[in-house]
């Protein structure tokens, strides 16, 4: 299953050339978790409400081809691997001319948000857990 999700690129995103500076590509690919998550019928915010956060653990990340100013570009997001601890998305941005502008791995983990413990997805957030090992 891929998640898409259209961003037009702001001004304010990038740099005097017209760039997109690169920390913001970061915060397109949380968008697009956030917005696979919603895809599969959660809701970040319902996870937090019951005590659980899903932090970036680790990044791999490939800036292919810069986005300018002016641009749509689309944020997808599919499960690359999932296990009990944590899950690794792959995240593409591209542009409307279908130009791979970023390619990255991020693994996300549970925590707990009492104490930041990771926890165990298929033991405390089982509806999570099977739908991620049935995608």
């Amino acid at each position: 299953m891929k998640s898409v999700r259209e961003i037009e690129v702001r001004y304010s995103e990038t740099d005097q050339m017209g760039v997109v500076y690169h920390s913001n590509y970061l915060v397109w690919m949380e968008i697009g978790r956030t917005n696979f998550l919603k895809d599969v019928g959660f809701n970040m915010m319902d996870f937090e409400k019951i005590g659980y956060l899903f932090p970036v653990y680790s990044m791999e990340i490939k800036f292919l081809n810069p986005a300018r100013y002016g641009e749509s570009i689309r944020v997808e997001t599919e499960i690359y691997k999932s296990t009990q601890i944590k899950t690794i998305y792959k995240q593409t941005i591209l542009n409307d001319k279908n130009e791979e502008k970023v390619s990255a791995l991020v693994t996300i983990v549970c925590v707990s948000k009492k104490n930041f413990k990771p926890v165990r997805i298929d033991k405390e957030l089982k509806n999570l857990y099977e739908v991620y090992s049935n995608i």
